[in-house]
């Protein structure tokens, strides 16, 4: 029997905010679309995803919004605005949250089988459930704070 070391990941999701309005998408119902180790399914999500090796945060930000969305990011314009450290039971993410109040394009549904649709939505009219770690990034931004370590693991 192969004695495997689970490993934390590096995840992030982009809150693009555009005339007081933030980009989000619903996830699809189906756990093995939906696509998420954190378990989204079902619920409203910032573009997003997991960093891969070689590229930097801004170059990953810029890859998954254009791949999800089609929406063009300038990487000058993005910055970090949370970190949390998101556990279930069976995943692991340090989660970074990146703003971005510069962008092009309007949003697509580029991945059918992973997010139904994109909405523009009022901050303080948000749809619900919100994915937890998006809910996060956009309490950090509330806050204006980048880490609570208070609010570890799943709310």
């Amino acid at each position: 029997m192969l004695n495997e070391k689970r490993r934390v990941g590096v995840g992030f999701g982009v809150m693009i905010l555009r005339d007081g309005k933030v980009l989000l998408g619903r996830r699809h119902e189906d756990p093995e679309k939906a696509d998420s180790e954190l378990h989204g399914e079902a619920t409203w999500t910032m573009p997003g995803g997991k960093m891969e090796f070689g590229e930097t945060f801004e170059e990953s930000a810029v890859r998954e919004t254009a791949e999800e969305t089609g929406i063009v990011l300038d990487p000058s314009s993005i910055r970090v605005i949370s970190l949390a450290n998101d556990r279930v039971p069976d995943a692991h993410f340090v989660t970074i949250g990146f703003l971005s109040e510069t962008s092009e394009g309007e949003p697509k549904v580029m991945e059918p089988d992973e997010i139904t649709e994109w909405r523009w939505f009022p901050l303080e009219d948000l749809p619900s459930p919100l994915f937890f770690p998006s809910a996060k990034v956009i309490e950090s931004y509330r806050r204006g704070t980048i880490y609570d370590p208070g609010a570890q693991g799943r709310p």
